[in-house]
């Protein structure tokens, strides 16, 4: 029997010596790979956090004290030490979330994974605890060193500061990278702090150390660590990070020494205040594979050969991701003006290919998507045109930048959502779900959704020649499919797919829902229901043509992977209905819920968007409003 398949919750270290939980240490490690590498998720963030988690839970009690991860990724650990440890449906339905989630655990606190946002979180707890008379609890936030990069966590921090009668205990996971290394000012700190003659004699006098000597040596290192006013205390103040904040500051320590994590924490929660510890980690520690990555570190992988970390996967297909990349490379070829922005992703958005070949035009500001929208918007007062690269879920955190620095001052800037609609496994935060939604409410700023690879390259082209205005290119996760070819295209740029028999039915597919809408279509045909399928490329705004087509049909049905509630199809029923068009509009899209993690697959299903449903409905539909339908000859 392993020592890990003996802890059923965090109270069964409590026994361990300090022998065991190294060993159970490594039994983790071993665990994480094996069983991360069938299923795909982020190994390298929590392989680096193995015995700052162990030592958290060893010293803290979860979940009367609140643990508050950021991000949330790096919670494996933590699943394992709170009797998670079925890690066969990771990420599937059914089976655990790949971040902290309230229905699996009550040791599970905050679900959001977008960074930065724990110290708020953790402030707030805080409060609540000194207000309701628990002052006797700790609340403890882990936050990567990537996530300092994003302002908020300065915003809690300042506020943090002004109230020092909390039992709050800040962890900064340090290992040097968000997804790749981390940059600006901040990052270079820490490397200072990290490579300081302090940080040097700490390790010479850390409990490691003295415990070669047995208890007398523990014994030492207790009376030279003499409380928050001992020896190690002064010694670390050499690297005061925070000091201008008043917040107390311990470390830097080794965050893969166990007894040194301990010994800290311990003194960190005997503070009485906000305290930041400062833990030295590796991503992806112990696994030889993710430290000969230099790129991310196996940040997240897909199913991997545990032995070697090559992904399982033969596929050659090229994704949308790979599509944008190589595109706006002759984009850059083509324009001296065009820079490209990213925040803290700079190979997850395709960029990497860019500042290859443009080194110089290229700004990777950090976990920052605020500050990322607003310099974009001074770059294009300055002359430039800045493409802005990011998730489409992390669109959600700067729309107050997109709506009044980049919109309100027709700034030219462009924005390329990857990973645009339902996303999956990642779960409710990851899932791009609401960017249609969210933008076309800014005035004048155009939304391209392309089908394929080759309107992909198109719309792109045609954004960054809009000088006066934001524009939005979006795409899915995956890989992208066969080019779908038109058969006509109006000068409005809006194109028609497919057209067989009495106008019966305009379908309006947004984006790559277009195979789906040509399948709705053959299989309408054959029950006698003509349909026209047009793709409007530039969904937002709603094109001339569409209200023209829509006014010649008697039924207008939307189809888009993002929410309904003021998605697409919202928009065309407002527009058709102020051109004075009274012709029926349906709009399908996903529910405005938080999903769950599951397959893409899954999801569409559960949301009515497939051809098998979506068809019935149509039929249904269209004899519901007693239109004459012409049965095929066969029939």
């Amino acid at each position: 029997m392993t020592i890990l398949s003996s802890i059923s919750g965090p109270r069964d270290l409590d026994d361990l010596s300090v022998l065991q939980l190294k060993q159970l240490a490594e039994e983790i490690r071993a665990f994480l790979v094996e069983n991360v590498a069938r299923t795909g998720g982020h190994l390298g963030p929590n392989l680096g956090v193995v015995e700052l988690t162990l030592a958290m839970h060893r010293v803290f009690s979860s979940p009367d004290d609140p643990f508050v991860f950021d991000t949330g990724h790096q919670s494996y650990v933590h699943k394992l030490l709170t009797g998670r440890q079925d890690f066969s449906g990771l990420r599937s339905r059914g089976g655990l979330a790949g971040y902290p989630q309230r229905s699996e655990s009550a040791h599970d606190v905050v679900e959001s994974s977008h960074a930065s946002s724990s110290l708020s979180w953790a402030d707030g707890i805080s409060r609540a605890f000194m207000q309701t008379g628990r002052a006797d609890r700790h609340v403890v936030a882990v936050v990567g060193d990537g996530a300092l990069t994003g302002g908020m966590t300065w915003e809690a921090l300042n506020n943090i500061s002004d109230d020092n009668e909390r039992n709050l205990v800040i962890i900064v996971n340090d290992n040097g990278r968000s997804y790749a290394p981390t940059i600006g000012g901040m990052a270079r700190y820490l490397n200072r702090a990290r490579t300081a003659p302090s940080y040097r004699a700490m390790y010479r006098t850390s409990g490691r150390a003295f415990g070669r000597f047995g208890a007398a040596g523990r014994a030492m290192y207790r009376g030279l660590r003499g409380g928050t006013h001992g020896f190690l205390s002064r010694l670390t103040n050499n690297v005061a990070l925070y000091s201008n904040l008043d917040i107390k500051y311990l470390g830097p320590v080794d965050g893969h020494d166990l007894e040194a994590m301990i010994e800290t924490l311990k003194l960190a929660k005997s503070y009485g205040a906000p305290v930041i510890v400062h833990a030295i980690t590796e991503k992806g520690r112990g696994y030889q594979p993710a430290l000969d990555d230099l790129e991310d570190q196996f940040h997240a992988v897909g199913k991997i050969n545990p032995d070697t970390g090559v992904a399982m996967s033969n596929s050659t297909a090229l994704s949308w991701t790979d599509i944008f990349a190589d595109e706006l490379v002759r984009v850059g070829e083509r324009r001296n003006d065009v820079i490209a922005i990213t925040a803290a992703m700079l190979r997850p958005t395709g960029l990497a290919r860019f500042a290859e070949r443009f080194p110089d035009r290229v700004y990777d500001v950090g976990i920052a998507e605020q500050h990322a929208v607003t310099a974009a918007a001074g770059m294009a007062f300055g002359g430039l045109h800045p493409v802005v690269a990011m998730y489409a879920t992390f669109m959600n955190r700067a729309f107050d930048q997109v709506l009044m620095d980049v919109g309100l001052h027709g700034a030219g800037v462009t924005f390329v959502l990857d990973r645009a609609g339902v996303t999956g496994p990642d779960g409710p935060s990851h899932h791009g779900i609401w960017d249609l939604a969210m933008l076309q409410i800014v005035p004048r700023i155009r939304i391209g959704v392309p089908r394929d690879a080759a309107r992909l390259v198109e719309l792109l082209d045609e954004a960054v020649d809009v000088g006066d205005a934001p524009t939005v290119v979006r795409f899915p996760k995956g890989e992208v499919g066969a080019d779908i070819s038109a058969i006509e295209r109006f000068e409005d740029g809006v194109e028609v797919l497919s057209r067989g028999g009495a106008p019966d039915v305009l379908i309006l597919p947004i984006g790559p829902m277009a195979s789906m809408a040509l399948e709705v279509a053959e299989r309408l045909r054959a029950e006698g229901i003509g349909v026209t399928v047009v793709d409007p490329r530039w969904a937002i705004p709603v094109q001339p043509s569409v209200v023209r087509l829509a006014a010649e049909h008697r039924i207008v049905i939307t189809i888009e992977d993002g929410i309904r509630v003021g998605g697409v199809g919202t928009r065309v029923r407002q527009v058709l209905r102020d051109a004075g068009v009274d012709t029926a509009v349906d709009e399908l899209g996903v529910p405005d819920e938080f999903i769950q993690h599951a397959t893409r697959e899954q999801i569409l299903i559960d949301a009515g968007l497939t051809v098998d449903k979506i068809t019935e409905d149509i039929i249904e539909q269209v004899r519901g409003t007693r239109i004459p339908i012409a049965r095929p000859a066969s029939a």
